[in-house]
């Protein structure tokens, strides 16, 4: 087999795991939904799947998410890809955790809790903002960035839309 075949074949896999891997998110994501429908307060950040089999969910909470309630869900979704058999043989591992304070944040409802605390935003265009989420909705954040000190010291409020935003990740303060 020459090269150029080869490399359509590469191609052509890795076009097929993407497409089975988006429908396999979108089938996970439901049975997440389900577990999740009696507690509103509990919601889906992402699902990663790698090739290896190895699904990874992250959920989060408007407070938070305990230990206890991402033990829940991995059983009761484990139990739900097993029904189904989900993975050929039943070949797979699941990790549900919540996101970490180091991973970026994804969804609207995640910048909402996080309102007044300090983060830090990669703009598409490579710039960094660091300031204090004031608000969130639909469109875009605030953050009120800080200048200068005692007597220069000058607040800016910066609208941002989220198609600005790469990346924004919580800031720990100690």
């Amino acid at each position: 087999m020459n090269k150029e075949a080869t490399g359509r074949e590469r191609g052509r896999s890795l076009l097929y795991f993407h497409m089975a891997n988006d429908m396999q998110i979108k089938a996970i994501e439901t049975m997440v939904q389900d577990i999740l429908s009696s507690e509103p307060e509990y919601f889906l950040v992402e699902i990663k799947i790698k090739p290896t089999n190895n699904v990874k969910i992250f959920l989060d909470g408007d407070h938070g998410i305990s230990i206890e309630k991402c033990v829940y869900c991995n059983r009761a979704l484990y139990k739900k890809m097993e029904e189904e058999h989900f993975f050929p043989s039943d070949d797979f591992s699941l990790e549900v955790s919540s996101p970490g304070l180091d991973q970026p944040l994804k969804s609207l409802r995640q910048y909402k809790k996080n309102i007044g605390r300090l983060i830090e935003v990669l703009l598409v265009d490579g710039k960094k903002i660091l300031g204090k989420l004031i608000d969130a909705s639909e469109d875009g954040i605030v953050l009120e960035e800080t200048k200068g000190k005692n007597k220069k010291k000058e607040l800016i409020n910066h609208a941002i839309l989220f198609n600005n935003i790469k990346s924004t990740t919580i800031q720990i303060v100690f």
